[in-house]
């Protein structure tokens, strides 16, 4: 009987978040320090084409409790990208945080409060690249006040005038001081996956 139990609690305990690559975080201080001098000279961009954020693009999060996963994801979004010689050479992009929707009406309340993410203070998210190679993306995430460095895996599609890019990984909540802890028997972990399936065009 308590080894059923225990197989049980442990399949419960089971998240989306779980083996999910993590993005790589650098606070902003810390990143220009690290930047190296020789790629301080500003190089040119080449020329390329605008394209548009299209309206079938979704941006979600699985955030995980020790009981359980919550999901969620924005309503309202925009963003550019830039395409050069059939290559991805600039993203921007820009969240409404008030157009959160998470699958508890509750929790999407909760969502919108100094708890979490204080959307009378911070109303939006920004995020815009540095730096684009095959298969990763790198850029500042400007997001509840705190901007940091970020990259991340990415599946990256160039089709002429269209990009489309799907990614999944993990950020840690507390580096950008998202630091409630939920209830003590049922702690909030720190892990959050992004989910991001963006398509771009004119």
């Amino acid at each position: 009987m308590s080894i059923l139990l225990s197989s049980l609690l442990f399949f419960a305990c089971q998240s989306e978040i779980d083996n999910q690559p993590s993005a790589e975080v650098k606070p902003m201080v810390e990143a220009k320090k690290s930047v190296d001098k020789k790629s301080e000279v500003k190089k040119e961009a080449p020329t390329g084409v605008a394209l548009s954020l299209k309206g079938d693009s979704s941006i979600g999060f699985v955030g995980a409790k020790i009981t359980g996963d919550h999901s969620g994801e924005f309503k309202k979004f925009s963003g550019t990208a830039s395409v050069a010689d059939g290559k991805l050479t600039e993203l921007k992009a820009t969240v409404d945080m008030s157009s959160v929707e998470a699958d508890h009406v509750k929790l999407t309340s909760h969502l919108l409060s100094p708890d979490f993410f204080d959307v009378g203070s911070f109303a939006e998210a920004t995020f815009t690249s540095s730096k684009i190679e095959d298969g990763k993306i790198s850029g500042v995430l400007d997001f509840h006040g705190i901007k940091n460095q970020i990259s991340f895996p990415a599946d990256i599609k160039v089709d002429g005038d269209n990009v489309k890019i799907d990614a999944k990984f993990n950020i840690n909540r507390q580096l950008w001081k998202i630091s409630y802890p939920g209830k003590k028997d049922d702690l909030i972990k720190d892990d959050v996956l992004i989910k991001i399936n963006a398509n771009y065009g004119k």
